[in-house]
């Protein structure tokens, strides 16, 4: 999975990243549209920033379909 990392922060993948990563949407806008209906949850709660930081552990859902954010620390 393609994440990001700084010294001060664990690793992450955007919402919107993550979300064309899986296929899910096609595009960003397609993302944007589906977060910015509220379609999205992240560990239980609507999320409507398409920018939100995933880390290892968080969990996705989206009409029902649970998806568990995997980032391989040792891969950057």
């Amino acid at each position: 999975m393609d994440s990001q990392n700084s010294s001060a922060e664990s690793p992450f993948i955007e919402l919107d990243r993550f979300l064309k990563f899986c296929r899910i949407v096609g595009s960003g806008g397609e993302a944007k549209m589906l977060i910015r209906a509220g379609s999205v949850l992240v560990n239980g709660s609507v999320e409507t920033r398409r920018g939100r930081k995933l880390r290892h552990g968080d969990e996705i859902e989206i009409d029902g379909q649970v998806m568990v954010v995997e980032i391989d620390a040792a891969a950057d």
